[in-house]
């Protein structure tokens, strides 16, 4: 399994007790969602690891988490190491909803000016996310916020959006 057919879903973040509990911290929007999870995938040193544990609390983003078959040492150890699960266990949008990386590829259309290209990626600054869009050489940045985004086409891979009057003038100079 490699990180490209992975998702990242949260960090190991310190030990808890004294029988080799550690603290996940789940960087999801429903976290109860993965309150039965018992394995996980760890990047150690670049390589991303299975492991089995068992969630013995949930509470908001934090788990608390026995490991299987790990003496308290070796829990300990991988405190500060990412957590992943295959892109497969995601569950499905639907409507407008959407995961950054599945809309890279897109054509978006923008309701004054029509096709301004296709989204290379999705930066998620801390502020709010944008879609990187390139129209041949120009790279035009718009806010993936929901008062932007008219419409998520699947099917088509289109986004239809409503840019901020004047955004898209100063990337195209039209």
């Amino acid at each position: 399994m490699t990180k490209e057919e992975c998702y990242q879903l949260g960090k190991i973040t310190k030990p808890f007790g004294f029988k080799g509990q550690v603290i996940f911290f789940l960087d999801v929007d429903d976290p109860t969602a993965y309150e039965d999870l018992d394995s996980a995938f760890v990047e150690v040193k670049g390589s991303l690891v299975p492991y089995f544990f068992k969630i013995t609390n949930l509470n908001g983003n934090k788990a608390t988490v026995q490991f299987d078959d790990l003496t308290i040492e070796q829990a300990q150890s991988l405190v500060g190491c990412d957590l992943y699960l295959p892109l497969s266990l995601l569950p499905e949008l639907t409507g407008n909803q959407f995961y950054f990386h599945e809309v890279a590829g897109f054509r978006v259309i923008d309701s004054l000016h029509g096709d301004i290209g296709t989204i290379k990626t999705v930066i998620d600054y801390p502020a709010q996310p944008l879609f990187q869009i390139f129209k041949d050489e120009t790279e035009i940045l718009i806010p993936v916020v929901d008062p932007v985004i008219e419409r998520l086409d699947r099917e088509n891979k289109t986004i239809y959006i409503n840019a901020p009057k004047g955004l898209i003038e100063l990337y195209l100079g039209n």
